[in-house]
């Protein structure tokens, strides 16, 4: 029987570990297409995720997102940034198990705090008076989640983007 697993790279992790910039450049450097979840959703929609969280609610959006997973995880060969939240539904879970390697790139909540610091688009965050708070609640509710899903665990603090890339190009 030969062996049909499709093989694709995943990236998961919180908001602000990097995965759709490691994403990018990991496509170059193996010339494989990209996709980002969150943009497909967006492509889909032709609204802001944003918007979906406040007309749908959180899980208005995501079961777009289960259904936009569904679709790039059955495409062969591609590297796949999900959202971070992409790992709390076990369906998304065993989907993207089987759909190739999974790295989850952790982060601590300083370095998340520092890379979301300037951003508008984070729906989660938005709604938060405190977001040390908020993102430390969100990586103790997933971190045990992003391991299950993953293949390898890519520790990303206080490293530099092409040697977090480095690590995923060896691990594979």
């Amino acid at each position: 029987q030969m062996h049909s697993k499709i093989n694709n790279i995943i990236l998961v992790g919180p908001m602000g570990s990097g995965k759709t910039t490691i994403g990018r450049r990991l496509s170059e450097r193996l010339s494989l297409d990209f996709f980002d979840s969150d943009y497909e959703i967006v492509n889909i929609t032709g609204v802001s995720i944003d918007h979906i969280f406040d007309v749908e609610g959180e899980i208005g959006f995501r079961t777009r997102e289960s259904d936009v997973l569904k679709k790039l995880c059955n495409m062969p060969n591609i590297i796949l940034a999900t959202g971070g939240g992409a790992v709390l539904l076990e369906e998304n879970r065993e989907l993207m198990k089987k759909a190739g390697s999974v790295f989850y790139l952790s982060s601590s909540v300083e370095q998340i705090l520092k890379r979301t610091a300037k951003s508008k688009t984070r729906p989660l965050l938005e709604k938060s008076n405190n977001r040390r708070k908020t993102i430390a609640d969100i990586l103790e509710t997933r971190d045990l989640l992003y391991k299950e899903v993953a293949s390898l665990t890519i520790n990303t603090n206080g490293k530099k983007l092409n040697d977090v890339i480095d690590e995923i190009i060896e691990a594979l």
